[in-house]
């Protein structure tokens, strides 16, 4: 994973670097977990709509970006349904 700001690149399982926005970083207490929330650039499809990728990452010590790791367990999956549902109500208002 790189971190430049906003952007984060992601390597596909055929090696393709794949540059995407950081929609948002979440710390959970609850899981001991960092879970980052981002979309392909430039993906839209007719009515605006992203597909919404999901992964978790433990920050790097020497202060570098992170590894992304899968999302583990349908509890992480809920509890980021529910991050993304409060960041839609967010949008709304």
């Amino acid at each position: 994973m790189t971190n430049e700001q906003n952007t984060i690149t992601v390597v596909d399982e055929q090696g393709n670097e794949i540059l995407c926005e950081i929609l948002t970083i979440v710390e959970s207490e609850e899981f001991g977990k960092n879970f980052v929330l981002y979309s392909e650039i430039g993906t839209e499809d007719a009515d605006g709509l992203v597909q919404i990728m999901a992964s978790s990452f433990t920050p790097a010590e020497n202060g570098e970006d992170g590894e992304l790791q899968p999302i583990e367990s349908e509890e992480e999956w809920a509890y980021l349904e529910d991050i993304l549902e409060q960041l839609d109500d967010e949008e709304e208002e």
